[in-house]
């Protein structure tokens, strides 16, 4: 891809009685358009299909333990990273840049030319098992069955995965149990919510909370695994719509929020203990206690308003009625600023900055955060429609 740069320069303002770093905007001239998946065409989803289908039968090519292709591969990332993208600083960007790496590779090497599609969720809040995006023609198969919730129809029926579930290794298929009632968190009024945050840290508290762990429980099962649950292709539209979400917000006041990054390296979400050193109540394969495979029990978060009409969990910790108020993942306590922590390249302490490495196992070069904060910034070259 060939890359016209334009420098932007983005005056100084004045947001909230702070002043606001000076900008140098480095945009893209022509960025690749992500699209929602719902106003693609019958070949543009086929097409892209086609591509994720084929990462699943590339072998694999970055030394990753027990990864056979490119599809395992990404999801080993996700698996070896786990830890340090979640409930953290880095959440958004790292799965920002995730998600890039992923486009990437469908568009190098998979003769892919078009942009990673999203899932517009609020459109099918409530309503997951009805949505476009689980046509077994035009999208990705609907629910699993048996008793193993594999999904027996769509174009990845019949994918055996290697990676997962947690961090396991087994051949397994892909399983779901798709949850109308927990996918109700994803509903527009949320993510207005989120919207109208003033800051990254309640920002991201706000759309980690609630629209990420709808989007996760409504399809549940691999998708809700905290490891491994990029091995249900839906993960990357899942993640793409959230992508979308933080840049609206960073949209609304671009000059201060392209450089408003905060929050801790290694929070609570994580603890010493468990299965295999992480939670400390455990749950085999180290993930949270629960659920098929010891995955996520099925969270199911509140309806807006006042309803608690889903029978069960009250809301995703942090989120709306959940534990932890409305502000999001500061419902998980971060550990000390002193220490102990594992040093993350870029910072000296357990406090994202601008400096952070996200670190993507040499799919793409590692970048620091502060590459990854504009979407069309040079790094970066796509814009939402």
């Amino acid at each position: 891809m060939f890359w016209n740069w334009a420098i932007i320069s983005l005056v100084t303002a004045i947001v909230d009685g702070a002043p606001l770093q000076h900008v140098e905007r480095t945009a893209c001239a022509a960025p690749i358009q992500r699209k929602a998946w719902h106003t693609l065409t019958r070949d543009e989803k086929k097409s892209y299909i086609d591509a994720e289908k084929c990462l699943m039968t590339l072998p694999a090519r970055l030394d990753l333990a027990d990864a056979r292709t490119r599809f395992d591969e990404f999801q080993k990332i996700h698996v070896i990273h786990t830890r340090f993208i979640h409930g953290v600083g880095a959440f958004l960007p790292y799965h920002r840049y995730y998600v890039q790496a992923h486009e990437t590779a469908l568009r190098t090497e998979c003769g892919y030319t078009g942009a990673q599609p999203y899932w517009n969720e609020a459109l099918d809040a409530g309503n997951f098992s009805k949505s476009v995006l689980l046509d077994p023609e035009t999208g990705f198969g609907g629910d699993g069955t048996g008793p193993n919730n594999c999904i027996v129809d769509g174009p990845f029926k019949d994918f055996q995965n290697s990676i997962g579930p947690g961090e396991a290794i087994t051949d397994h298929c892909i399983d779901r149990q798709v949850n109308d009632c927990s996918s109700r968190g994803a509903a527009q009024d949320n993510v207005d919510a989120c919207m109208t945050r003033k800051t990254f840290q309640s920002a991201w508290n706000c759309l980690e909370g609630m629209p990420h762990s709808a989007g996760h429980g409504g399809i549940n099962g691999q998708m809700m695994n905290v490891f491994s649950s990029p091995g249900d292709p839906l993960f990357y539209l899942h993640h793409t719509y959230l992508d979308k979400l933080w840049w609206d917000w960073q949209s609304q006041n671009l000059s201060a929020r392209l450089t408003d990054i905060t929050g801790p390296n290694q929070g609570t979400f994580f603890f010493p203990g468990g299965g295999n050193g992480s939670f400390p109540i455990g749950g085999p394969n180290g993930t949270i206690p629960g659920g098929p495979n010891g995955t996520f029990p099925p969270f199911i978060p509140q309806p807006p308003g006042n309803g608690s009409d889903c029978n069960g969990f009250g809301g995703f910790p942090g989120g709306p009625g959940g534990p932890g108020g409305p502000g999001g993942f500061p419902g998980f306590p971060s550990p000390p600023q002193n220490g102990p922590w594992i040093e993350i390249d870029g910072d000296p302490a357990n406090i994202t900055t601008l400096g952070h490495v996200l670190n993507v196992e040499g799919s793409i070069p590692s970048v620091p955060i502060k590459d990854v904060m504009d979407i069309q910034g040079g790094t970066l070259c796509y814009e939402y429609i």
